[in-house]
């Protein structure tokens, strides 16, 4: 689900770093003040987790990759602004060091991962964690990558009618909405139910760890 440099108009990828850079300098005042030294381990951790996930990409029909993220896994364990610094991390780290994902659209991946994939997450397991908390994790660790999906599909069928030549051409990404939204945002549906099992699995585990430490 990571967008490579040269598929984002510079008419995109622009104002999402307006956005962005915002929300990450607003998140880092949010981190500063609610990280404790108990916590960072853990942090950095389920950090070093999502970087693996995101590095075992599976192929897709058309060129594309999909992948589990940790996403929700984050995002329950430390809340959303933690979630979308350290999804923003990642996706940083590995398109300097690994050419995954590019830099004119690192805001758009870490808006559509971090920021709307960690607050969504978040929200579903506020909305079901009173009803059923497997049921909450699971869901929370399912929207994480099916709505980001869904944003990354709309950024990338968007471009034909954002930029074009005089001639009408499209000058970044070809494909419009018809193809983009049925060829990213199906396959990460049943990626989401993968990692809504993980956000339940690695939930249970690391707050077993963590009781077990604090004792």
């Amino acid at each position: 689900m990571h967008i490579p440099d040269g598929f984002i108009s510079p008419q995109t990828y622009l104002p999402a770093y307006a956005v962005a850079a915002g929300l990450w300098a607003y998140a880092a005042r949010r981190v500063k003040r609610d990280l404790d030294a108990d916590t960072l381990p853990f942090l950095a951790a389920y950090t070093a987790l999502s970087f693996v996930l995101m590095m075992v990409a599976l192929p897709l029909p058309g060129g594309g990759t999909a992948h589990a993220a940790g996403i929700g896994l984050l995002a329950v364990s430390f809340g959303g602004w933690m979630g979308f610094l350290a999804i923003s991390l990642v996706l940083a780290m590995q398109a300097l060091l690994f050419g995954d994902g590019g830099i004119t659209a690192l805001p758009i991946n870490a808006l559509a991962m971090g920021f709307t994939g960690s607050f969504a997450a978040l929200a579903a397991w506020k909305l079901f964690g009173r009803l059923n908390e497997n049921v909450a994790l699971f869901l929370a660790g399912w929207i994480s990558i099916a709505l980001p999906s869904v944003l990354v599909a709309l950024v990338l069928g968007i471009q034909p009618l954002i930029a074009q030549s005089a001639q009408g051409a499209p000058l970044f990404f070809p494909f419009g909405l018809e193809i983009t939204l049925p060829a990213i945002v199906l396959p990460h549906l049943l990626v989401g139910i993968a990692e809504g099992g993980l956000t339940v699995l690695g939930y249970r585990y690391f707050a077993r760890l963590r009781a077990k430490l604090a004792t």
